[in-house]
């Protein structure tokens, strides 16, 4: 098994790398979509459409599940339901969000139809168009669910374990409860997603940085079973 000291500090970066990865590339994206004239301005702003989904499809995809990876083995000793329940979720949450990310890539070739059309926005174009974005709304919010509900047997398992001070765990707990509750409402119609998810984006932060940093707790529980 990995050297504890190693996988925290592993663990930790790939958590910053996969909250950047997702984040800049979803940014990247959004201010070409979300626009009026979308299909022309997605025609002139390929690269930057490709550049977002690479960072959001592939980029995210290898931190997100090397860092479920990296803590499985960790965790597995005290746990092995909610060890398994949390990598599934980091690989099903992954797998929606590749989803997700694949939906909004299509708007280039649909951008090229657009303007084989003549640059008009026939209804069917204008269809299309709103369906993938939908579809890229909906794959977030419902992959972002699941990632919460991991996240909540991930601090069950730091407060078995007591690998990180219990302070962060309890934050952990309330963020991720948060930001499930908020990804939820999304799909209901609240637009109250972002808000919601502050905590819970706090806690990651906070959490990457402390295993970073100051690794493990030297007080963590030693389990029973390997």
């Amino acid at each position: 098994m990995m050297n504890h000291r190693v996988a925290a500090r592993l663990f930790g970066t790939f958590f910053i790398i996969t909250f950047l990865a997702y984040g800049t590339g979803s940014g990247l994206i959004d201010s070409v979509l979300n626009v009026p004239d979308v299909l022309a301005n997605v025609y002139a702003h390929k690269t930057q459409i490709i550049v977002g989904a690479i960072l959001m499809a592939v980029v995210h995809t290898f931190t997100n599940i090397g860092l479920a990876s990296i803590m499985l083995p960790i965790v597995k000793p005290y746990n092995k339901a909610l060890a398994y329940g949390y990598f599934s979720a980091a690989i099903a949450a992954t797998t929606i969000l590749v989803v997700g990310a694949t939906f909004l890539l299509m708007f280039l070739p649909l951008s090229d139809a657009f303007v084989k059309a003549g640059s008009v926005m026939t209804p069917a174009l204008g269809a299309i168009s709103a369906i993938l974005k939908m579809g890229g709304v909906y794959s977030y919010q419902i992959g972002m669910a699941i990632w919460g509900l991991g996240g909540l047997a991930l601090c069950t398992l730091f407060y078995i374990s007591r690998l990180i001070p219990r302070f962060i765990t309890w934050w952990g707990f309330v963020g991720y409860l948060v930001f499930f509750t908020g990804t939820i409402l999304e799909l209901f119609g609240y637009p109250v997603g972002m808000l919601l998810s502050l905590p819970g984006g706090l806690f990651e932060i906070v959490l990457s940085f402390w295993l970073i940093f100051k690794g493990f707790s030297a007080r963590a529980v030693v389990p029973k079973t390997a």
